[in-house]
Formats: C-alpha cells, sequence, structure tokens
C-alpha cells in the first residue's frame, strides 16, 4: 500500500513506490529517480506523507506525486508543454520537466510570491540545469486563469482539491470543445471528449483532445 513506501533514502523511496504497484512505468521512475525530494522538503523528504513546506502549504505525500505523474505519463513525453498549478516546492515542476525534457516546457505557477521564490532556490541545488535551458519556468499569478502565454499545453496539474473543471482554466490554458458544466465530484474524474460523452472514474483527471487535466483531490 502507498504509506508502506515510506524510505530512509531517495532511491529506495522511488523503489518501493515501483514495488506498490504505484509507479508502473519507466518513464515515471527515471523522473523520479532524476529529482531528489531531499532538495524540495528537509522535513522528512522520505516519508511516504505530505510535509508542510511554510506558507501555510504542503508538498504532497511521494504516492500521490507518482499517482499524478502516472495518470499524465502519455502526456508529459519528450517535446510536450506542461502546467503546474500551485508548483508550491517546485518537486514535482521539476519532475514533470526531466519528463519533458530539453525541447518540452513546464510552467510552475503559484500565487505566493514566498512559495515561487523558494520553489527557485530549491530547484538551484540540484536541478538548476532546468531553469538554464528554459525547460522549467516559475511565475507567480492565478493558476485558475490558465498561463496564456505559453498556451497551449499539453497537461495541467493542479496540487489542490478541485471539484470541477474551472471555466477561466479552460479558457487560459487549453484549447479544444468542452462540455457545459460537466458532473463532477472530489472524489470522481470526468473524461471530456469532443463527442457529447462523458464518463466518470475514481480519481479527479480530465482529458480531451489529447490534452490532459489532473487534479489532487
Amino acid at each position: 500500500m502507498a504509506w508502506r513506501c515510506s524510505a530512509t533514502g531517495h532511491a529506495e523511496l522511488v523503489r518501493n513506490l515501483r514495488k506498490a504497484g504505484v509507479i508502473h512505468s519507466d518513464a515515471v521512475e527515471r523522473a523520479m529517480l532524476s529529482v531528489d525530494r531531499s532538495n524540495y522538503t528537509p522535513r522528512n523528504p522520505y516519508t511516504d506523507a505530505p510535509q508542510a513546506i511554510g506558507h501555510q502549504a504542503t508538498i504532497s505525500a511521494p504516492h500521490m506525486h507518482a499517482h499524478a505523474l502516472e495518470l499524465l505519463e502519455r502526456h508529459l513525453r519528450p517535446g510536450m508543454r506542461a502546467l503546474d498549478v500551485g508548483s508550491g516546492s517546485g518537486y514535482l515542476s521539476a519532475v514533470m520537466a526531466r519528463m519533458v525534457g530539453e525541447e518540452g516546457k513546464v510552467i510552475g505557477i503559484d500565487y505566493l510570491w514566498p512559495l515561487v521564490d523558494l520553489a527557485v532556490a530549491n530547484v538551484h541545488k540540484a536541478d538548476a540545469d532546468l531553469l538554464n535551458s528554459g525547460t522549467l519556468q516559475f511565475e507567480q499569478g492565478d493558476g485558475w486563469k490558465g498561463y496564456e502565454k505559453a498556451s497551449p499545453f499539453d497537461a495541467i496539474h493542479v496540487g489542490a482539491a478541485a471539484e470541477r473543471l474551472p471555466q477561466r482554466l479552460q479558457r487560459g490554458a487549453l484549447h479544444g470543445p468542452f462540455k457545459k458544466n460537466p458532473p463532477s465530484h472530489p472524489s470522481t474524474s470526468i473524461h471530456l471528449h469532443p463527442h457529447p460523452s462523458t464518463s466518470i472514474h475514481p480519481s479527479i483527471h480530465f482529458s480531451w483532445e489529447g490534452r490532459f487535466w489532473v487534479a489532487e483531490g
């Protein structure tokens, strides 16, 4: 089970997530191995539980990050573009940037300047090449409005609970047809397609026209 994935070191944590079946793709495993959580949270970095990072924010548990990355894996391949709303510590943004590579682009956006500064400082510890190459970029702003300067995106991750696909995020970040006012619930996922059909599944994620949106619930 996910809560049994805690470890004493980075490689062991990723290995435990793989053994537990939370990680099942090589791409996600490689990316998570390449970004050490200890650079993004000094407190219990390898414990499979959320950790406070200050400013009333937390870094999600490792199994939550792994789950989100697996859902997004097909949309985080080399050369693709992604938006991380509520980027916090910067950890997941960095892992996503490793997945899309130098030809891709990841924007991490947070509404608090101190968290933006924290993310940049954290990335500079061991992953500064992502910032220097322009693959990873952090911005301050309202992520629910998207980030039109870099849109459209192949994937969006939202590091906060969400009950519905925000209309402003739709308009500001992604292209493609949507159903209006789709049914939703904090523990469901809605797949949106160009044709009028909606399917509901047990986690929060939305997809349409090859693009994907994931919210942590």
